[in-house]
């Protein structure tokens, strides 16, 4: 498995959601006897999603994972379906804090300096310094982050505590 699902709004939808997922990626995964690419899985979630418009998921979501060519791909979604690859996204009450920033330390909107590529590393400093502030400034985002570094060979989680009292 080389993709992960971040999703933000009403925990039974988004529990509901996932379940329908993993048991379409299951019989995908016995029909074809290989696993589904990420802009498999990219497009299935949208499918899954419209499917339901006029009764949608009450859940935000973010599809993060490797493509075929190996790069790194974001989905951003909507309640019903509609999704776009993104460099970055987020999804829920902090949302409003983490994209100003990412906008300008990863997209390099509005800056003169060069842009210069982030080493893995590097990126989730700046994940962790962008969660920090969100946590200071949104009483909603939660006590801790869970960061997953997601490379061809697999996935890497890290549990970060945002709050310390």
């Amino acid at each position: 498995e080389k993709c992960v699902l971040g999703s933000a709004g009403c925990k039974t939808d988004v529990d509901q959601l996932r379940s329908v997922l993993d048991i379409k990626m299951k019989v995908y995964a016995h029909n074809h006897r290989k696993p589904m690419a990420t802009p498999s899985v990219a497009q299935m979630l949208g499918n899954t999603l419209y499917y339901k418009r006029f009764f949608p998921y009450y859940a935000f979501n973010v599809l993060a994972g490797v493509d075929s060519e190996g790069k790194g791909a974001v989905y951003s979604y909507d309640a019903i379906g509609s999704f776009e690859r993104t460099p970055f996204s987020a999804s829920g009450s902090g949302q409003s804090f983490l994209i100003p920033l990412m906008d300008n330390v990863i997209s390099h909107k509005n800056r003169l300096d060069e842009k210069r590529d982030l080493e893995a590393e590097e990126v989730v400093e700046i994940v962790k310094d962008a969660f920090i502030t969100a946590g200071e400034r949104d009483i909603y985002t939660g006590d801790a982050v869970e960061i997953m570094i997601i490379r061809s060979d697999g996935i890497q989680k890290e549990l970060f505590q945002l709050k310390a009292d």
